[in-house]
């Protein structure tokens, strides 16, 4: 009999560090804290506007993180066409719903530099097998801002309105929608394209044929090829559940182009975001482009069966001397996925344990 063991945090770490890895992406490590005219100047990218600070012993104003991706391409170089890192770091954030900071722990993956077809693939291939890691019931859900925004700008509607029309498309609500369209007094045309687009969701291939069917303007319609042509790069990868869903919107003033959100059975928030974000590298004066997403930590908590309501997870109670190298073995590979083992010569005592195994004869007994 082997030992059963549960997803904890510390194996989804692991995990994901050995497959962005394998990939040939690198371990990054940033300070845990920053100048604050970093944050100061590229509030605007920021995912929560507030920011803790605190005076330095030299005076200057420093930040605890409230985020790893300025960081990155702070440290990127030039010289590197492609700049591939991740990483596993805390953040420090108010939540949307909740009050005062909270430490976020997020692992996240950046690609910096020359970003083409083969580096978005690559980076969406990678978001999708990250939720795989986390739990086989999973859906990565897939958008390109550029085919909403081909059909807002060819009706004329300006970029500082626009946001109300991703907001309302994001909740993918009708009604809502219907009263924007005609308070802008917009075409027939565009209001059917945009309808169109609330009620489009499924597998891609499913999706880019409905699409062809829609009168959408160039630009859109770009938007779509580019979709069709990472669709042909992301099978060549393997099978991946993933949908096209254009509610996926996100922070428009943030991501440009691709934008995906994942999601796990169970969860009903986002555990992953990510897209391009060319406009963010563009600001801070360095050249090409940028993809990338997080995993976040909090919104997983609930998974975890070792949710540390007991001293360690497993007991291996192991009375002969004979028996101990299995337990050793078995111990060490218990441990190597992540669980927390106490190897014990007699019934423990004191302690509190999520599972009690038997070591006997060569042979693990629950």
């Amino acid at each position: 009999m082997s030992i059963n063991t549960t997803i904890s945090e510390d194996m989804i770490r692991s995990r994901l560090s050995r497959l962005y890895r394998s990939y040939g992406y690198l371990p990054y490590k940033v300070n845990k804290f920053e100048e604050y005219d970093l944050y100061a100047q590229y509030k605007n990218f920021l995912a929560c506007k507030q920011i803790l600070t605190f005076s330095d012993t030299d005076g200057r104003l420093m930040a605890l993180k409230p985020d790893v991706t300025l960081s990155v391409i702070k440290s990127a170089s030039d010289r590197c066409p492609v700049h591939k890192v991740f990483y596993n770091e805390n953040v420090y954030r108010v939540p949307e719903d909740g009050d005062g900071f909270s430490e976020i722990p997020q692992t996240g993956l950046e690609c910096i530099g020359e970003i083409g077809l083969y580096e978005s693939a690559e980076v969406i291939m990678l978001a999708a097998k990250s939720l795989e890691s986390i739990g086989p019931s999973y859906v990565l859900n897939l958008s390109h801002i550029g085919v909403v925004s081909g059909i807002l700008n060819q009706a004329g509607i300006r970029q500082e309105d626009q946001s109300e029309f991703f907001a309302v498309l994001g909740a993918k609500n009708g009604p809502a929608l219907t009263d924007l369209c005609r308070r802008f007094d917009m075409g027939p045309q565009a209001v059917s394209n945009l309808t169109a687009l609330t009620e489009l969701y499924g597998p891609t291939e499913d999706v880019l044929s409905r699409l062809s069917e829609l009168s959408l303007p160039e630009e859109s319609r770009r938007a779509v090829e580019e979709l069709k042509e990472l669709d042909v790069l992301l099978k060549a990868f393997g099978p991946a559940r993933i949908h096209l869903d254009f509610s996926v919107v996100d922070d428009i003033e943030y991501y440009n182009g691709i934008v995906f959100a994942g999601f796990i059975e169970g969860l009903s928030s986002s555990v992953l975001s990510g897209g391009k974000y060319d406009r963010l590298v563009s600001r801070m004066n360095r050249s090409g482009g940028a993809v990338g997403f997080a995993v976040y930590f909090n919104t997983l908590e609930s998974l975890w069966s070792t949710e540390k309501e007991y001293d360690f997870d497993i007991v291996l109670v192991c009375p002969s001397e004979s028996d101990l190298p299995f337990a050793i073995r078995e111990a060490s590979r218990c441990i190597e996925a992540g669980e927390t083992v106490r190897v014990q010569r007699s019934e423990p005592k004191g302690f509190t344990f999520r599972t009690k195994y038997y070591v006997r004869n060569g042979a693990v007994e629950s």
